[in-house]
């Protein structure tokens, strides 16, 4: 699996739309409106760079209100969620400490 994070910015007044459009992608797992230098940060998880590449470059480019990206290649996740697992092995809920 790969993860990446595109930067969007869009077109004046179509965020909303542009927004809808991307998250309407295969690929696309999450988009969030954001304040700053970017207008959305588009989460692509797909199975491998050919489609990264796929995804990026035939479909969110593009899509209608997208001015411009930059996409960041996520090369290892850490999360509370993981940190929190990682750290529990052993420990089932409701054991005394």
């Amino acid at each position: 699996m790969v993860t990446a994070i595109v930067l969007v910015t869009c077109e004046v007044d179509q965020t909303p739309e542009t927004a809808q459009a991307l998250a309407d992608l295969d690929g696309v797992s999450e988009v969030y409106s954001v304040a700053g230098d970017w207008d959305l940060v588009t989460v692509v998880r797909v199975g491998d760079h050919d489609d990264l590449a796929a995804t990026v470059t035939e479909h969110i480019r593009k899509v209608k209100g997208v001015e411009t990206t930059r996409t960041l290649i996520a090369f290892r996740t850490y999360s509370r969620h993981d940190l929190d697992q990682m750290f529990s092995v052993g420990f089932e809920a409701g054991q005394p400490d």
